[in-house]
């Protein structure tokens, strides 16, 4: 019973796909400043977001750290996508019953549990450098992109004033 319980609260708690947060839990956004202009930022999601929805996010926080700090457009000059993977089995349970008729004796038995469920947690992480103006060559408009993001996602502005 107690390994039921611990099972429904992990589903719980891990119910749905990982929101638009700073790191916590559940996974969320991370950033670490490694010049004026440069920054890299990481996006961990739990089982159940999609590698696109991962990447998305990553891109999002992009767009926010370099409107944050002043800078109409980033470009991405690296990135990785990747996941890390683990495996769950259910406990396993056996009830039995047994009786006994003169010199035999006869029983049943069931097992429940046993199952494996793999876990995928997508993670994705942008090195980018952040421009006043219009760079050559391609970059994203900061401005843009956090909007495009936030609209299909459902992010609302006020979210990363942490």
């Amino acid at each position: 019973m107690k390994h039921l319980i611990l099972l429904v609260a992990i589903l719980l708690l891990a119910g749905c796909a990982t929101q638009y947060q700073r790191v916590g839990l559940s996974g969320g956004y991370s950033e670490v400043q490694l010049a004026e202009n440069v920054f890299k930022v990481t996006f961990r999601g739990n089982g159940y977001t999609s590698r696109e929805k991962a990447a998305d996010f990553a891109l999002l926080r992009s767009a926010e750290l370099a409107l944050e700090h002043g800078f109409k457009y980033f470009a991405v000059i690296d990135d990785q996508n990747y996941a890390n993977h683990s495996t769950y089995v259910t406990p396993t349970t056996t009830n039995a019953s047994a009786f006994a008729s003169g010199n035999a004796a006869y029983g049943t038995s069931t097992t429940y549990g046993g199952q494996s469920f793999l876990i995928s947690k997508p993670s994705s992480t942008n090195m980018i450098m952040c421009f006043p103006e219009k760079p050559e060559g391609f970059s994203f408009n900061a401005e843009f992109v956090a909007k495009s993001l936030r609209e299909t996602y459902k992010v609302s502005q006020d979210i990363t004033q942490n």
